[in-house]
């Protein structure tokens, strides 16, 4: 089909359909693996274990993950992402559903394991879809939306858990659970291509759009100059990582991955252990800590989202200062929770806050290896930050669960958060901000080439 002199095609909007199915698939994703927080009290119930114990059937589950991560990106850099995400997805529904089986808490570490290994790919397979899916300046926005859906699904699985684990018994909970992500590998399989031009129902303009070419009459934005915010984030102009080695010494790289392991701490940390805190330190009952448990995603969400608007908006693409902005301000509102009183409206309120500032810049953890490496090697370079990162997940909550075995407090285990939020901050601050890369933009009559203007 051609289109008639002196009109443009106009672009599919394909792209945002393929973020919908990210975002739902990620949700359930999520759920498989934080409903285990909400139900840790009626496991602990009944199989009559430790809290290191305890912290230990959340942990394992992140050890899988990170095993699996560096593996995944090679294979997806080759073979691209649309089989590998829909098996994934397919398979930790599987052992997520045999997860409702186990009789020991041995068993349920070694499903939790298992579960990680094969839920090690999607995160890769996600993120590397929005880099081929999204222009640079859309990268940011489309980031903090997959980041949101990792807030969905804590807020509303302890409710959910709780209610079917009052109803059914906590091993329904895995059952119930398991259905959603059969359904999710199908339609991510249907919907979703490794490539845009993969992809029937993108046209040619949609992929100009995605490309970042196009006529030059609306040319990308302008990175611009902050002068005393690039001093502090340390802008350089680099050549991006092109190959395994560059990727594997690049300071870049580990600075990012080393940062991300503290923040994981947190996350997962708090997942798991805010819903015991709310039932032994703070005395709710299993109804009122289901509902209160989800308050920091609440927050999550709306930090996820804006967060990303932020980066690309704000800070036209400098990935940097949300990711400081979330490193500290989640240090001090960690600490708020730690120490204020008895009062539920307060610690609402701390908590939302905490989820909000914790998420508002975690988009950048992802967003900030898109201008670090090539497209070829991206896939490789986030699964050594989450790798790394994830690793965050298998230490916090055993660490916790020890200091609470140790110490039997919940101050001094979650000072444990404030520590690492703290090094996270510090160690932000040792790595650069890469300046996007800048592109050659055809000219408005196709005589010659437009101004270059940043990728």
């Amino acid at each position: 089909m051609t289109t008639p002199p002196g009109r443009s095609l106009r672009p599919t909007r394909f792209r945002w359909l393929v973020l919908a199915t990210i975002f739902l698939t990620y949700i359930v994703a999520m759920a498989d693996r934080s409903n285990v927080g909400a139900v840790l009290p009626y496991i602990q119930d009944e199989f009559h274990i430790s809290n290191t114990a305890l912290g230990a059937i959340s942990s394992f589950f992140f050890l899988g993950y990170a095993i699996s991560q560096i593996p995944a990106g090679m294979l997806i850099g080759k073979v691209g992402t649309r089989g590998i995400v829909s098996a994934a997805v397919l398979l930790f529904s599987v052992i997520t559903f045999l997860m409702g089986f186990t009789t020991t808490a041995i068993a349920l570490i070694l499903l939790r394991l298992l579960l990680g290994i094969l839920e090690g790919p999607t995160p890769v397979g996600m993120t590397s879809t929005i880099n081929r899916w999204f222009p640079t300046k859309e990268k940011g926005i489309a980031t903090g939306v997959y980041i949101a859906s990792t807030q969905v699904a804590p807020l509303a699985v302890p409710m959910i858990a709780v209610a079917i684990a009052e109803a059914a018994g906590w091993r329904a909970v895995f059952h119930w659970f398991a259905v959603p992500g059969v359904i999710m590998a199908i339609v991510f399989y249907l919907v979703v291509r490794s490539t845009p031009k993969d992809s029937p129902r993108v046209n040619e303009a949609e992929a100009a759009h995605i490309a970042d070419t196009g006529t030059g009459a609306t040319p990308a934005r302008e990175f611009g100059s902050m002068p005393l915010l690039d001093r502090i984030i340390r802008l350089r102009e680099t050549t991006p990582l092109s190959g395994y080695k560059q990727v594997l010494t690049s300071w870049n790289v580990w600075g990012i991955t080393l940062a991300y392991f503290f923040m994981n701490n947190v996350l997962y940390g708090m997942i798991t252990w805010v819903p015991t805190y709310l039932r032994e330190a703070r005395g709710f009952d299993a109804v009122g800590m289901g509902m209160i448990a989800s308050t920091p995603f609440i927050g999550g969400i709306i930090g996820a989202v804006l967060g990303g608007v932020v980066s690309d908006k704000v800070f036209r693409g400098r990935r940097k200062p949300t990711a400081l902005i979330t490193a500290l301000m989640t240090a001090i509102m960690m600490a708020c929770v730690i120490v204020i009183p008895q009062n539920t409206p307060l610690l609402v309120t701390a908590l939302v806050l905490t989820g909000f500032f914790l998420n508002i810049g975690w988009s950048s953890f992802t967003a900030y290896a898109m201008n670090l490496s090539e497209a070829k090697t991206y896939p490789f370079t986030i699964a050594v930050i989450n790798s790394g990162g994830n690793l965050g997940g298998f230490f916090a909550p055993i660490l916790v669960g020890l200091l609470l075995d140790v110490t039997g407090s919940y101050a001094i285990a979650f000072s444990y958060f404030v520590a690492v939020l703290v090094i996270g901050f510090v160690l932000l601050l040792s790595i650069s901000e890469i300046r996007p890369r800048r592109e050659q933009v055809p000219a408005a009559d196709g005589a010659g080439e437009a101004e270059v203007v940043p990728a």
